[in-house]
């Protein structure tokens, strides 16, 4: 959906899993910082699948609700009628769902008994990454230049993501790339709510002037702001981690081992 809601939706589903990995990645460098020998447990290995699942479940439903909605292409791609192409941006946010689709099929899949190459599951995720910022960069924006500009921004966002997730095929579990990776999903989702508030305000009404240059301005700097926002996220939740762990060590008695995350 090119509205608010929609992009209410799509920015939710990225800030839930940013918010979930500033936690998860710096509790389970803590835990294996107090034990060197520590491997990766069952108990990861099944959050790891169940992430996996939450993944193709959204993207399934953004899928339906993209093609099944009443004004939706209905899995029409082409119309004999009008001679033309049916709805290309329900078909756009689709082809991205459908990739994110397939990202979270090779989470499960990755964590089964079929033992899948390691590594998979984050190529499938830098693929899907890559194919959603060349369908925005390749959009047709027409005259809405600031529409263009919005989402050029977001772009950077998700080629960051893309590459770091593609260096992590090689450097597994590796905290740098795992944080950058969680700021760069926390700033697209943070950025989809900024996009909906900007092109189509909740409260109706037109979004903000597209040939106004100070809003370009204004809407790069508040791109910086979202990235500092998410850099605050990661250090807040950071720290959180860190006091929890000690604590849970010192009512233990002993270093505590690894856990489910």
């Amino acid at each position: 959906m090119a509205d608010f809601l929609g992009s209410a939706l799509r920015g939710t589903f990225f800030v839930l899993f940013g918010l979930w990995w500033s936690v998860r990645y710096p509790l389970r460098y803590l835990r294996r910082k107090g034990n060197a020998e520590s491997q990766p447990s069952y108990g990861a290995q099944r959050v790891e699948a169940f992430e996996g699942a939450v993944k193709a479940f959204f993207a399934l439903a953004g899928i339906l609700v993209e093609q099944f909605v009443p004004a939706g292409p209905h899995l029409q791609l082409y119309s004999p009628e009008a001679h033309g192409w049916t709805d290309l941006t329900r078909w756009h946010y689709t082809t991205i769902y459908l990739f994110f689709l397939l990202s979270g099929i090779v989470d499960v899949v990755s964590h089964s008994p079929l033992k899948l190459p390691l590594g998979l599951d984050r190529l499938t995720l830098s693929v899907a990454l890559l194919i959603e910022g060349l369908l925005f960069c390749f959009c047709d924006y027409s005259d809405a230049a600031l529409d263009h500009h919005l989402h050029s921004l977001l772009a950077m966002a998700i080629f960051a993501g893309a590459l770091c997730a593609l260096l992590e095929v090689f450097l597994r579990d590796h905290i740098i790339l795992e944080i950058f990776r969680t700021s760069s999903f926390l700033l697209q989702g943070s950025w989809f709510w900024q996009i909906g508030f900007v092109l189509s305000p909740p409260w109706g009404g037109p979004g903000w002037d597209q040939t106004d240059r100070s809003n370009f301005a204004f809407l790069t700097m508040c791109f910086c702001w979202h990235y500092a926002g998410a850099l605050a996220v990661l250090a807040a939740n950071s720290a959180a981690s860190r006091w929890y762990v000690g604590e849970r060590g010192a009512v233990l008695g002993m270093e505590p081992s690894s856990s489910l995350v």
